[in-house]
């Protein structure tokens, strides 16, 4: 946003904020300002309020003195920025110390014949004062960003520095000792571009970081076994490739990640987002209805043109050889068909044209309506095809079938054999290449596109990887690390399976308009944790007529507790916290695990349900860490309180992941591990329950306390606990080693204009 954080302010920073944490810092700073520029339409004051303005003014004035001790402080500590900061921090002083003038006591006029005073004799100088104000804590605010950018670049070089040596090595000693170097310094960067990711504000990057993350988070295990492989066979040609591929993935998506945080144009970036189908469909939709306003903003040529742009993009639908005849002959059927309302379109605006008509006539609305109605039929029947075979495709891979005959035949040294089943997992890749692209053009949002995308380079690369992995195999059948090595890229595989079965659930969600402001949990097992191989461990079984009326009272309570859950949450201000989000998952689950319990819902078998509850228990868990985060700002009486109850739910959550664990057999043992895992599931949404209206009176309680600048939530301290920090009176300023976001935080919290009474 170009203009200021709040949309009905008319105080322009003529600053881009970029992140959600300055954004937020600043909406509560426009609000209080407008508050007390809103004061000058009353310019007579009792004693008692002008001596409250004064002390405001008073305050303001030491809290940007403050603020801008700890900004002059970052800038010293990096040089790049002095000039900037030092700018900004001089600006901000200087509106301070306007507003603190404006608001003296002692310019107030004499008294008046009704006895009271008269203030802000200079309107036009409070509103430059606290445009002034705005605008120069806006800037050390987006200045101090730049430094969290430095960090994720410089975190990035190190990882870059770590991964050439890990190249090169060549005993395993020295992998051993370089990869525990890699290792830390991936969890850094990780969690540095996490907080990045959360923080965006567009949704697109945010998108492209997520897909970034997910192959550096692969990858590193990948890059573990495919190294040591190479070690140990070094004269191996496949195992090579297969580890040349691996780094050459890592470089690359952690180029992505410093293109994402910069802004950086690539030449890469163009194709991120292929024109696609729904798009088209939209932007030919609103051109058409556009006619109705304005019978000239659009010539005929234009508008047939744009429709047989959208029709050529529906080849890659006719021209698969995957999709059948009858899918084929209706597609081309619904084309043929917009063309002629279109064409009817046409003839009905040339006529109202030429008979001067000021709007869209009668003809043309009728025309209209039908242009729109045969682009969203086309849109309906595009949309069932993709899904429909995507959907067909994890049905009929589920088994994965020929990765575990290239094991197989790996483990034998069968080369011939992983020959021909390398062919048959080729066919498989290019058919779920294909369907991701289809499944891009249906996705209905540019998010969503990108995490198509994102599937589509997956299955792309990996498959050759895992091909490359047997082919060592098969050359070396006695090597456990070899074998080792192809499970990992083969859980990689299965784990891409799990990601387009979510990412297939929430295209069906924004076609259908499901995706409210409520964040419905996938029940479908999280990829890395619950692998399709996992899910093959135990007989999957459902519930019969007498299970489930014994479970209806349990299943009953669980439907209840979740209900009460999402009551809770709506009470938050807050939305967006941490806390909400991740209690309103718990409630999705526990609704879905009531569901089984009734013999409906996603949650098909016994099965089903253990995966429900492991996933629910890693979310509980979680939710307990950002409970942790949430109490470290309270005093010691409520920390106590919080911390009580959290561990509580710590305890449940942990003993619902060791019961969804364990294994069982027979009926019996499979129909008491459901009955205690949905009671356990009752435990834990009790618990958060009873959390969740407690945090959300402190989380109040703590923002009315806290100035207007103040926000620890988002503004978190990257400091490790070995860095020395330095103190400088009331400053608490970070060595060139931080970038002191922190300390800029806690010197605003005094920095509260004007309460509302």
């Amino acid at each position: 946003m170009a203009s200021s954080p709040c949309g009905n302010s008319n105080f322009d920073s003529g600053l881009e904020i970029k992140t959600r944490s300055v954004e937020q810092t600043l909406i509560p700073l426009v609000s209080q300002i407008t508050t007390l520029i809103n004061h000058k339409d009353k310019p007579k004051k009792s004693e008692r309020t002008l001596a409250a303005i004064h002390r405001v003014g008073q305050a303001v004035s030491v809290a940007v003195g403050r603020f801008v001790a700890v900004g002059e402080a970052i800038a010293t500590e990096n040089q790049e920025l002095k000039d900037e900061m030092g700018q900004a921090c001089f600006e901000a002083r200087r509106a301070g110390d306007a507003i603190a003038q404006l608001t003296d006591a002692g310019s107030a006029l004499p008294s008046q014949p009704d006895g009271r005073l008269t203030i802000f004799s200079d309107r036009t100088g409070m509103v430059k004062a606290a445009r002034l104000l705005l605008s120069s804590v806006t800037k050390v605010l987006v200045l101090a960003d730049r430094i969290v950018i430095k960090q994720i670049t410089t975190s990035r070089n190190k990882v870059l520095v770590t991964l050439d040596h890990l190249e090169r090595v060549s005993t395993f000693q020295e992998f051993v000792q370089i990869f525990s170097q890699f290792g830390n310094e991936m969890v850094e960067f990780a969690h540095l571009t996490g907080d990045r990711q959360n923080d965006l504000k567009d949704e697109k990057k945010k998108a492209r970081m997520a897909a970034a993350r997910a192959v550096l988070e692969k990858c590193t295990m990948m890059l573990l076994t495919a190294s040591k492989t190479c070690l140990r066979h070094p004269d191996c040609e496949s195992a090579r490739i297969n580890k040349d591929a691996v780094f050459h993935r890592m470089r690359c998506a952690l180029e992505q990640v410093i293109e994402i945080v910069t802004e950086a144009r690539s030449c890469g970036e163009n194709k991120v987002l292929p024109a696609s189908i729904h798009d088209g469909i939209r932007d030919f939709k609103c051109s058409v209805e556009c006619l109705r306003e304005n019978l000239h903003a659009l010539s005929p040529q234009s508008v047939g043109s744009q429709l047989e742009a959208l029709v050529e993009r529906t080849e890659d639908f006719t021209d698969s050889a995957y999709t059948s005849h009858e899918q084929r002959q209706a597609i081309l059927g619904l084309c043929q068909l917009a063309r002629q309302d279109t064409q009817q379109l046409v003839h009905a605006w040339v006529e109202a044209q030429s008979a001067h008509a000021k709007e869209a006539t009668e003809d043309m609305e009728v025309a209209i309506l039908k242009t729109c109605q045969s682009v969203n039929d086309l849109r309906r029947e595009l949309h069932k095809v993709a899904v429909g075979r995507a959907s067909d495709l994890l049905k009929v891979h589920g088994e994965q079938l020929p990765l575990q005959a290239l094991k197989a035949a790996g483990a034998e040294g069968n080369l011939e054999a992983v020959a021909e089943y390398s062919g048959k997992l080729t066919e498989q890749k290019e058919q779920l290449v294909e369907t991701c692209r289809l499944l891009c053009h249906v996705s209905g949002s540019e998010p969503l596109e990108i995490t198509c995308i994102h599937a589509e380079e997956t299955f792309h690369v990996i498959g050759p990887q895992i091909i490359s992995a047997a082919q060592t195999l098969a050359l070396h059948p006695s090597s456990k690390i070899a074998k080792e090595n192809l499970e990992v890229f083969c859980e990689a595989w299965e784990s891409q399976l799990c990601d387009m079965a979510l990412l297939l659930r929430e295209i069906n969600d924004v076609f259908e308009g499901r995706r409210g402001d409520k964040r419905p949990y996938l029940s479908l097992p999280r990829p890395g944790k619950h692998s399709l191989t996992n899910l093959k461990t135990a007989k999957a079984v459902k519930l019969d007529a007498e299970e489930q009326t014994s479970m209806a009272k349990l299943g009953l309570e669980l439907r209840l507790l979740s209900s009460d859950v999402d009551t809770e949450v709506e009470k938050w201000e807050e939305q967006e916290h941490d806390i909400v989000r991740q209690s309103q998952s718990l409630a999705s689950m526990a609704y879905n695990m009531h569901l089984f319990t009734r013999g409906e819902g996603l949650l098909k078998t016994t099965l089903d349900l253990f995966h429900q509850a492991e996933v629910l228990s890693e979310e509980g868990l979680q939710l307990c860490s950002s409970l942790h985060t949430f109490s470290t700002q309270l005093v010691d009486e409520e920390k106590t309180l919080v911390v009580t109850e959290m561990e509580k739910l710590v305890a449940l959550c942990q003993q619902l992941q060791m019961g969804a664990k364990s294994p069982v057999q027979g009926k019996t043992a499979t129909f008491q591990k459901v009955d205690s895992s949905i009671q356990t599931t009752r435990g834990i949404l009790a618990a958060v329950l009873s959390l969740l209206p407690l945090c959300n009176k402190l989380n109040r309680k703590y923002k009315s306390e806290r100035s207007s600048l103040g926000s620890p939530q988002d503004w978190r301290e990257r400091q490790d606990a070995s860095t020395p920090v330095k103190e400088e009176g009331a400053l608490n300023i970070k060595n060139s080693n931080g970038f002191g976001v922190k300390s800029l935080e806690q010197h605003m919290t005094s920095l509260n204009l004007l309460e509302s009474k």
